[in-house]
């Protein structure tokens, strides 16, 4: 439990000091985005299927802040470094390097209590390793779509007199 108090608290301090380019309505999407899917895929293969679980297998109130409060602050602190104005290269290399840290926090995490809080069933660290990467472009591509319905917003607010009707 103090690993996972520890990083609850550190993750979400540094991603509301350090954020400079979310608005707060996208840290919101974003915070909402993260919790409802992970709760969907935890859902399947915590719940359902056994590959992995927070401290107890089953639903446990502590497991709950790992899905609410612990991984929402480090999607927005990805986002918010995502270098997206840089060439592809260096976006792959940024990628690659969120990959490698969340892999090397999932083996902290699975140290024993009171510091790790993650246990696998039959899940294995290499299927970590390519699901992030497909969560973090999932995350990508509804970062992209929160900012497109933005942009689509504020030129419906400049074409309408007194803004949104």
């Amino acid at each position: 439990m103090i690993g996972l108090i520890l990083a609850i608290l550190l993750f979400n301090f540094i991603a509301w000091k350090v954020n400079k380019k979310l608005s707060r309505n996208q840290m919101v999407h974003i915070w909402l985005f993260t919790i409802s899917f992970q709760l969907v895929h935890d859902l399947i293969v915590e719940f359902k299927l056994g590959g992995y679980w927070y401290f107890n297998k089953g639903i446990d109130w502590a497991g709950l802040l790992a899905h609410i409060v612990l991984i929402p602050p480090v999607n927005i602190l990805f986002l918010n470094f995502f270098p997206f104005k840089e060439k592809v290269s260096k976006q792959i290399l940024y990628f690659c390097a969120w990959v490698f840290a969340i892999i090397i926090y999932e083996i902290i995490a699975l140290l024993p209590e009171p510091y790790g809080y993650f246990n696998y069933g039959w899940w294995k660290l290499h299927y970590s390793m390519v699901e992030d990467v497909i969560l973090l472009l999932i995350l990508l591509r509804f970062y992209k779509y929160i900012v497109s319905l933005e942009k689509s917003l504020l030129e419906k607010q400049k074409q309408t007199p007194g803004g949104v009707q």
